[in-house]
C-alpha cells in the first residue's frame, strides 16, 4: 500500500490517549474522523493495531511494533524541525513559553509586556501549566521554571532565587500574638498543602513544624493558599513576589534558604542559535535579574 505518513500521527495519538475521543482532542478533529481513519489504516495494513478493551484501545503485538517505528519517525521529524528552527536568524515568528501559573500571573507579565514592545515582530504564546512540558517534542520553545534540578537534556541559565515567607491578613493578625515559632502556634491557624503538593519544600516545611491540629485548611494550590490567607483563614507560606502584590497581607516570618528555589530559563540545545529564541532568553534573563529583590522579598 502507499503509506500515508500522516497516519502515524493518528496512530500515536490513539496509542497515547487510549481512547478515540482523547486522540480526537489531541489532533483537533472529531471522533468519527478518528474512527474512520483508523479503520482505513488497519484495512490498508491488513492487520489489527488495537484491541478494543474495557479500559480503552490497547496496542496489539502488531501495534506495539508499529509504535516503536512511529516514535522513531516522530523523533526524527521533531529533530529536523528543531534544527531548522535553530538556524532561523530572523527576529520574527512565534516563541512558545511555558511557566507556572503563579509566575505568569504575579511576576512575569511585565517581562512579557516589555519583550513584546521591544520585538513587535515576534509573537509570544504563553502556556501556563504546573508540569514540565516536553521541549524536545516542541510542546514549548522555552521554559521558565522554579527547580533545583533542571532536566539534563536542556540548556539554560539560572536567573534568580525565589524565597518564601509566612503571611497573614492584617485583620487576622490584629488580635493575635506575634508568631515566633510555628511549632507553638499560640492561637494561630495555618493553611497547608495537601497530598498533591506535599513534594513542595514550602509544604514540607510547614508539615515538619506545625502541629496537625493547627491546620484549618489544606489545598493543592499556592494561589488558593494565598487567597485563603487574604480572607483571614490563617497563615500561609507563599513566595514573596506573590504576597507583595497583596496590600492586605503582612509577612510574619521570613523563611531561610531551606525553602528557596532556583529560577531557570531553559531551552532545547537545537534551538539555542535561533535569533528569536536568543532574543527572548537574553531579554528575560536581564529583566528577572533586575527584579531579583521581588523574588527574594528584599
Amino acid at each position: 500500500m502507499n503509506f500515508d505518513w500522516d497516519n502515524l500521527r493518528l496512530f500515536l495519538a490513539i496509542a497515547r490517549a487510549g481512547t478515540l475521543a482523547g486522540a480526537a482532542r489531541a489532533l483537533g478533529v472529531n471522533h468519527s474522523t478518528i474512527f474512520r481513519r483508523l479503520k482505513a489504516l488497519e484495512a490498508g495494513l491488513e492487520v489489527r493495531l488495537f484491541d478494543r478493551l474495557a479500559q480503552g484501545y490497547v496496542p496489539t503485538a502488531a501495534g506495539e511494533m508499529l509504535l516503536k517505528h512511529a516514535e522513531r519517525v516522530e523523533e526524527e521529524a521533531q529533530a529536523i524541525e528543531r534544527e531548522l528552527g535553530g538556524q532561523d536568524v530572523r527576529l520574527s515568528g512565534r516563541v512558545v513559553v511555558t511557566t507556572t501559573d503563579t509566575l505568569a500571573n504575579a511576576f512575569l507579565a511585565p517581562v512579557f509586556q516589555g519583550f513584546i514592545e521591544r520585538y513587535p515582530g515576534i509573537e509570544l504564546e504563553l502556556l501556563s501549566v504546573s508540569a514540565f512540558l516536553e521541549l524536545a517534542r516542541r510542546e514549548a520553545d522555552i521554559a521558565i521554571r522554579p527547580t533545583q534540578a533542571p532536566p539534563e537534556n536542556l540548556i539554560g541559565r539560572r536567573v534568580g532565587t525565589i524565597r518564601w515567607g509566612v503571611y497573614g491578613a492584617r485583620e487576622y493578625l490584629q488580635d493575635r500574638p506575634a508568631l515566633e515559632d510555628p511549632a507553638r502556634p499560640e492561637g494561630h491557624r495555618f493553611v497547608g498543602g495537601n497530598e498533591m503538593i506535599r513534594h513542595l519544600a514550602s509544604s514540607r516545611w510547614l508539615d515538619e513544624r506545625v502541629p496537625p491540629e493547627a491546620f484549618a485548611l489544606r489545598t493543592n494550590s499556592v494561589v488558593a493558599a494565598l487567597g485563603a490567607a487574604r480572607a483571614g483563614v490563617g497563615l500561609a507560606v507563599v513566595p514573596h513576589y506573590m504576597a507583595r502584590q497583596e496590600n492586605e497581607l503582612e509577612c510574619v516570618l521570613a523563611i531561610g534558604p531551606e525553602v528557596a528555589t532556583d529560577l531557570w530559563l531553559l531551552v532545547h540545545p537545537d534551538l539555542r542559535h535561533s535569533a528569536r529564541i536568543r532574543a527572548f532568553m537574553s531579554f528575560a534573563a536581564e529583566e528577572v535579574r533586575q527584579r531579583q529583590a521581588e523574588l527574594e522579598g528584599r
